[in-house]
């Protein structure tokens, strides 16, 4: 990507309520930034900032990041099964709370992801995430830098 310096960030847009966090870090990093979605949404005017609309349909934006993830690129999402495609292509993978799945922790995260999915499939009553707070704003942008200076050095 010319004019870039950084790791590549993906962020899987739709509903991330922390985009405007990537784009300071992004920023700081000299990184091109891709949100990816199924609609259009705004986003500001920088050349190191592009929409990726993707066709409607079951994990299209999903599959457009996973087949771009390498080990020099960051992945924004709350999305436990791409975080594992993108972290199995040797990439970082970050949620918007600030949790960074990498190889050590992706597998409980899959396995409690899965857990979850068939108690709700037996009718079990599982609550849902907690909302989003400002503690998960701050701890996000800790683990955001960190995932991207891990990814600078793997190129």
């Amino acid at each position: 990507m010319s004019g870039t310096d950084g790791p590549t960030l993906f962020i899987d847009a739709d509903a991330c309520p922390v985009k405007d966090e990537c784009y300071r870090v992004a920023a700081r990093h000299v990184s091109q930034v891709f949100l990816v979605s199924n609609r259009r949404i705004g986003v500001p005017r920088d050349p190191q900032i592009s929409l990726v609309v993707v066709d409607e349909g079951l994990d299209k934006a999903d599959d457009w990041i996973a087949e771009r993830a390498v080990p020099r690129s960051v992945v924004v999402t709350a999305d436990i099964p791409l975080a594992a495609r993108c972290v199995a292509a040797g990439g970082q993978a970050v949620t918007p709370k600030g949790e960074i799945l990498d190889e050590s922790r992706i597998g409980m995260a899959l396995a409690s992801r899965n857990l979850m999915t068939d108690l709700r499939s037996a009718g079990q009553q599982t609550g849902g995430p907690a909302p989003f707070a400002s503690a998960d704003r701050s701890r996000f942008l800790q683990s955001l830098e960190s995932a991207m200076r891990r990814a600078a050095r793997a190129g």
